[in-house]
């Protein structure tokens, strides 16, 4: 089993409806086990500034599944919750699930980057990351999570409570 970090956004319908169903559906997903859920983090947008802030929380999943199997799943997942692929990044969602650590892997595959490309500079990852993962998290990539904390300032962020 790999420890698996997964990112959960949204700031459509019902937001953080969108999240419980989407921890629900991930702790279904077959040769995996959910074991941890951050709290509920409310968060500023990244993309356009006319749209409704986000709902944000990070799940633990071990998982025996390879990368590209989890990710079809995660997406199966967004899907069935109504998430619509646009060209416009950063837009308005239902729901946004993100692979952000996987065991200690680097991936680089055309559907997936591991670490999280973008992981070092958003707070409503980070900040959820470090309630569910060890003090002492070191990125595939040799990076810290604490370092990581210290250079990500929490701006624009608010801690709501439990995510399930």
């Amino acid at each position: 089993m790999e420890r698996v970090y997964i990112g959960l956004g949204s700031n459509l319908a019902e937001p953080r409806e969108q999240l419980r169903d989407a921890l629900k559906a991930l702790a279904d997903i077959p040769s995996s086990r959910l074991v941890a859920v951050s709290s509920l983090y409310v968060s500023d947008p990244l993309g356009p500034p006319d749209q409704p802030r986000y709902n944000n929380a990070v799940a633990v999943l071990e998982t025996t599944r390879d990368p590209l199997t989890l990710l079809d799943a995660l997406q199966a997942i967004e899907q069935a919750q109504g998430r619509e692929r646009k060209t416009e990044r950063w837009g308005p969602r239902t729901l946004d699930l993100d692979i952000l650590l996987y065991g200690d892997r680097l991936i680089g595959e055309p559907r997936l980057t591991v670490p999280h490309y973008h992981l070092h500079a958003r707070p409503f990852v980070l900040y959820p990351l470090a309630e569910v993962a060890p003090d002492t998290l070191q990125l595939a990539d040799g990076r810290y999570l604490k370092d990581l904390l210290a250079a990500c300032p929490f701006e624009g962020l608010e801690r709501v409570g439990k995510a399930l």
